[in-house]
């Protein structure tokens, strides 16, 4: 499966800080993401969020100190070694790093998440207009 990511700004208010903290560019940061194919490790959290690994180690990063009480559904985060996708709209902690235009959970469909444990992932950068332009 690819997954389209809208990387920084609105999208992914954590870029800048998980750049520094690794002290590479955010270039780099979506560089070393998007290379990476992701096995889904399993589904839960909240109806349709994979836990999906495993992260290079040079973007290991620790879950954020406080956690925020709404991330937006779409909205792509890793902490530790894995990446998530937040398939709903959720209280998180984990460092967002962009978003996409995917729906990633509807209860009317069959199934309900479009991910499952085992599916293999790859995600790639779009740009703004990219993202507004996304069938959803």
């Amino acid at each position: 499966m690819e997954i389209p990511v809208a990387y920084g700004d609105e999208y992914g208010p954590d870029l800048e800080w998980v750049a520094r903290y690794h002290k590479i560019s955010p270039e780099e940061v979506i560089q070393l993401h998007t290379e990476t194919i992701y096995q889904v490790y399993m589904i839960g959290f909240t109806p349709g969020f994979p836990y999906m690994g495993e992260l290079p180690e040079r973007l290991a990063t620790p879950r954020r100190e406080t956690p925020r009480t709404v991330i937006h559904s779409g909205s792509v985060a890793i902490a530790q070694r894995q990446t998530g996708i937040y398939p709903v709209e959720s209280p998180g902690g984990w460092h967002i790093l962009g978003r996409t235009p995917l729906n990633l959970f509807n209860p009317v469909h069959s199934p309900p998440a479009l991910l499952e444990t085992g599916d293999m992932v790859r995600l790639f950068a779009i740009d703004k207009e990219e993202f507004n332009q996304w069938p959803r």
